[in-house]
């Protein structure tokens, strides 16, 4: 989030806007992080998007694309539904996306604000083809960014592993994502998540592995503790809905001790408190083998397959599921 104006104003100019109207060179602060874009949704036209209770307002940036906008803006719907079924709302009920044209195919990037009200923006390649929305996780990993609130330099690993752990199982709970692949996908990445020699907690070991695929292997260690000591009631879910219910979201900077009070204060344990005191300043190893077996997951070669009979089964399975509220809540 903390962004350098030369580096906002290199990425513009690699894709291909630093030629384009007045609105990308018009004054040094649609370049500035606190500003862009949202000086640019003061000067383009936009398509407001219900979903969670609130409405995402979506705009373009000057450029040609080959899918048609309706196409895009259909993606985009299925996309922020399936980020506002997960939380059991909008996080941010005016949220913003910006959407830049670039050269190339695919999503080439994004980026999530939280200065002035939730928005995100996402590169998106002149020559993208429908397919590759389709298998598109970028949008939904940022989306899920503004639904949670900004922390402290050390806590990053908590907003990036929360994206990489909460993207696949929002797309799989409303059809988007198998569950094969969630689960194979998990499989492969968090090793990358495992401390190395020298490590010394999640807050004080930044690397790129620690950051994203550490960050998610805490947020799974706290789903299955979670479900454990509620007879699976209740899930990480509920302690981030629980957030977002208390008014957090990107555009609110929080103390990590209230963001996880406020989550555990939802599921009615103190398992994130716990958790983070275990793993924020020491090497903590996980045993990955034998999670697995515990879960009924095992990988034969590209495939994963599933044991309903192994113990942790119930909870894997509720982990992906369609979300419903546990009971006074």
């Amino acid at each position: 989030m903390r962004v350098l104006r030369r580096i906002l104003l290199a990425a513009i100019v690699c894709a291909g806007l630093a030629a384009a109207p007045a609105l990308w060179a018009a004054s040094d602060d649609v370049l500035v992080g606190n500003f862009f874009p949202y000086r640019a949704f003061e000067q383009l036209p936009s398509t407001r998007i219900e979903a969670g209770g609130g409405v995402l307002e979506v705009a373009f940036g000057p450029g040609e694309l080959t899918l048609s906008h309706e196409t895009i803006l259909a993606w985009v719907t299925r996309c922020v539904r399936a980020v506002a079924e997960y939380f059991g709302r909008l996080p941010d009920p005016t949220a913003r996306l910006l959407i830049v044209p670039v050269g190339g195919s695919g999503i080439r990037g994004g980026t999530t604000y939280g200065y002035r009200g939730a928005a995100s923006r996402i590169l998106l390649g002149h020559h993208t083809t429908e397919a590759q929305l389709d298998r598109d996780w970028v949008l939904v990993h940022e989306l899920v960014h503004q639904g949670f609130p900004a922390v402290s330099d050390e806590h990053h690993w908590m907003e990036e592993g929360l994206a990489t752990y909460v993207e696949p199982i929002a797309r799989a709970q409303t059809g988007q994502l198998s569950v094969s692949k969630v689960w194979a996908d998990l499989v492969e990445g968090l090793p990358k998540g495992l401390p190395q020699p020298g490590d010394r907690g999640l807050d004080h070991t930044p690397t790129w592995g620690r950051t994203y695929w550490g960050g998610a292997l805490f947020y799974l260690l706290a789903e299955l503790e979670i479900r454990r000591r509620t007879d699976n009631r209740a899930g990480l879910q509920d302690a981030l809905r629980g957030v977002v219910a208390a008014g957090g979201n990107i555009s609110r900077s929080w103390p990590v001790e209230k963001v996880l009070t406020t989550g555990d204060a939802a599921t009615g344990t103190h398992v994130l408190t716990e958790l983070y005191n275990q793993m924020k300043d020491k090497a903590v190893e996980v045993d990955l083998g034998a999670l697995w077996r515990q879960l009924g997951v095992a990988m034969q070669g590209a495939t994963v397959s599933f044991d309903d009979s192994a113990p942790l089964s119930p909870i894997r399975r509720a982990i992906t599921a369609p979300h419903f509220a546990p009971r006074g809540q």
